[in-house]
């Protein structure tokens, strides 16, 4: 825990919260504010248990807030952009709601890797695209949604979905959404088809994250609900809440016919189980390929619904996770508890809390 506070470590973020003896207040892990001296440092599991012992929650990283999970003093933003989401706020919109520009910028920044003009305007193209595959006229489109004019419009649409919107009524994209967790920030993404991301992603990464997973699926993305990411993220809930062992959501998870193979393979290791890579290998029929279906397991970009955290190395070892191995430890356990791992002990938490799952 301390290597992780005194680094700054984001993956960590929600697993524990440190408390400063010198100034009575206390960070998660990530805190930007000056670290301090190790032995002026507790820890505690929860925000909770720091308060009851008397300390006070730091104004910088708001650790009493879940990694991913709208702030309280953001609320007002989000509840006029759901008001009125096809204006276009400036500045002074955002001083007259209470908020500081500068302030709002960097939240969504560093939460969602995307300023706040750009995630309003993602919005309203994408409401706009559906405006025009219902029927409706570029002029609905267009200045039904916030666009000053047709040629602006048209620059920014041609942009971001590489079609002029006169040639999208039969386009397709996928709607994401980046959601709290009891295991940090989750970014998922689905098209008409089904789940085509979930992944435990920092936020600087998730315009990288999505402009691969465009290349790959070949649809542009805009941020957004769809049935699909409802029907996740309720299943999630019920996953982390042990309420839940099979997902039943839809996936689309093109990728090359051996790839596919293993991701179908791993979706067959039971719930409280765990399979080897020699042993995933064997029953793809293809023995001696326990490296291929290594790399295959490491490009699944599914996580939890498609189970790469149950792939272990032969001798019983964690092996590797894209998402931390402190997160796999974790989604083992939530999934039989009291197994003893060996050496790969994460810092001891209070169980995973029920209704995890937020959207921001």
């Amino acid at each position: 825990m301390e290597q992780a506070f005194l680094e700054g470590d984001r993956s960590f973020d929600g697993l524990f919260v440190a408390g400063v003896r010198t100034t009575g207040i206390f960070c998660r892990p990530s805190c930007p504010a000056r670290k301090p001296k190790p032995e002026n440092l507790e820890y505690f599991a929860t925000p909770a248990e720091a308060c009851a012992r008397g300390y006070r929650a730091c104004l910088r990283c708001h650790p009493q807030t879940s990694p991913g999970e709208r702030p309280a003093w953001l609320q007002p933003l989000f509840q006029r952009l759901e008001a009125e989401p096809d204006t276009r706020l400036t500045a002074t919109d955002l001083k007259r709601l209470g908020l500081e520009p500068a302030r709002v910028r960097r939240w969504f920044q560093h939460h969602l890797g995307l300023s706040f003009a750009e995630y309003a305007r993602h919005q309203r193209l994408g409401r706009a695209l559906t405006t025009l595959q219902q029927g409706g006229t570029l002029d609905a489109a267009a200045l039904g949604h916030g666009f000053e004019s047709h040629s602006g419009f048209r620059d920014a649409f041609s942009r971001h979905f590489g079609t002029p919107p006169g040639a999208a009524r039969t386009s397709a994209c996928l709607k994401a959404e980046v959601i709290a967790s009891p295991l940090g920030p989750l970014l998922i993404a689905a098209s008409d088809l089904g789940i085509c991301l979930l992944e435990f992603s920092d936020p600087e990464r998730v315009t990288l994250t999505l402009k691969r997973l465009r290349q790959r699926v070949g649809l542009p993305w805009v941020p957004g609900e769809h049935p699909h990411l409802n029907q996740l993220k309720n299943e999630l809930a019920a996953y982390f809440a042990g309420q839940l062992q099979i997902f039943t959501v839809p996936l689309h998870a093109p990728g090359t016919a051996f790839q596919e193979r293993v991701w179908a393979g791993l979706r067959q290791i039971p719930f409280g189980a765990t399979a080897s890579y020699a042993e995933l290998a064997h029953r793809l029929g293809c023995p001696n390929g326990q490296r291929a279906v290594g790399l295959a397991n490491g490009a699944n970009r599914i996580a939890i619904v498609i189970p790469c955290h149950r792939v272990v190395n032969s001798g019983g070892a964690l092996g590797g996770y894209g998402g931390g191995l402190w997160r796999k430890l974790r989604l083992l356990e939530l999934e039989r508890p009291g197994r003893d791992y060996g050496t790969h002990r994460v810092p001891r938490t209070e169980s995973l809390p029920h209704e995890p799952v937020k959207s921001l």
